[in-house]
C-alpha cells in the first residue's frame, strides 16, 4: 500500500515538557499499553514486541538533530488513529455570582476536578483549563502531610498535593510551580488510595477532554446540589 503519514506535529517544547512526553511513551511501553502519539492521545500506537531502533544525533547549518526511530512490520502492530481522547468533559459555566468556573465531569457523572474559584473573564476559567491540561498528566504526586519535597527531575510545572482535611480526610489539589492552585478534587475520601484514585482520574481523562458550556438552567441546577451536599 502507499505510504501515508498518519499524524505530524511541530511544536515548542521546555525540557520538562519534553520529559514529561517521554515518561508518557515509556509508561506506556512499560506496561505494554498503546502509546500516545499526540498530547491528547487522539492517535495512539500499538508496536510489535521487539523493533529495529535508530538513533541518529546531527549537525547542520548550525542546527542540531537528535531523532530517535522505531520501526517494525504493520502487521505486527496496530495504529490507533481515532483512540478515545478522555472519559471526561469540562464544563465551563457561569455562577450566580455571574463568574465563570468550570469543573471536569466523568461519563459516569461524577465530578472529579473543579478550579475552585470563579472568574470576572471567561478566558482566565479557560486558561485555567488548558493548565490543568498541560500540567496534571506528568505531575509529580507527593504527600504534604508527610512534608515530602516535590522531586527535581521530571515532572510538569504543577505538582499534586495530598493532605489531610480537618475531618481527617484524605484529599488532593494541583498547585502549579508560581503557587496557585490551579485544580482540587472538592470531597474527601477515607483513605490515601482512594484520594490516588481521583488524581489518577484527572491525570489520564483532563489532556484530552472536551470543553462544554452546559446551558445555564443545567449549570445552576448542579451549583445548587453541590452546595446542599
Amino acid at each position: 500500500m502507499p505510504d501515508e503519514t498518519v499524524h505530524e506535529s511541530r511544536k515548542s517544547r521546555s525540557r520538562q515538557a519534553l520529559a514529561t512526553y517521554f515518561r508518557r511513551i515509556a509508561r506506556a511501553l512499560g506496561r505494554g499499553e498503546p502509546v500516545p502519539v499526540d498530547d491528547a492521545g487522539t492517535v495512539t500506537v500499538d508496536p510489535a514486541a521487539e523493533q529495529e531502533v535508530e538513533v541518529e544525533l546531527e549537525r547542520e547549518d548550525g542546527t542540531v538533530h537528535f531523532e530517535v526511530e522505531m520501526e517494525w512490520p504493520e502487521a505486527e502492530g496496530q495504529i490507533d488513529d481515532e483512540a478515545a481522547a478522555s472519559k471526561a468533559t469540562f464544563e465551563l459555566y457561569a455562577d450566580s455570582a455571574d463568574e465563570w468556573r468550570w469543573r471536569l465531569r466523568h461519563d459516569n457523572g461524577n465530578i472529579i476536578a473543579d478550579g475552585g474559584e470563579g472568574y470576572s473573564d471567561k478566558r482566565d476559567a479557560e486558561s485555567g483549563i488548558e493548565s490543568v491540561q498541560r500540567n496534571a498528566p506528568g505531575a509529580h504526586v507527593i504527600d504534604a502531610s508527610r512534608d515530602e519535597e516535590t522531586p527535581e527531575e521530571g515532572g510538569s510545572d504543577a505538582t499534586f498535593e495530598l493532605f489531610r482535611d480537618k475531618a481527617d480526610e484524605y484529599r488532593w489539589r494541583l498547585r502549579h510551580d508560581n503557587g496557585n492552585i490551579i485544580a482540587d478534587g472538592g470531597q474527601g475520601y477515607a483513605s490515601k488510595q482512594k484520594a490516588k484514585q481521583g488524581l489518577n482520574s484527572v491525570k489520564s481523562n483532563a489532556p484530552g477532554a472536551a470543553i462544554e458550556e452546559p446551558g445555564d438552567d443545567e449549570a445552576l441546577d448542579d451549583e445548587e446540589e453541590e452546595e446542599e451536599e
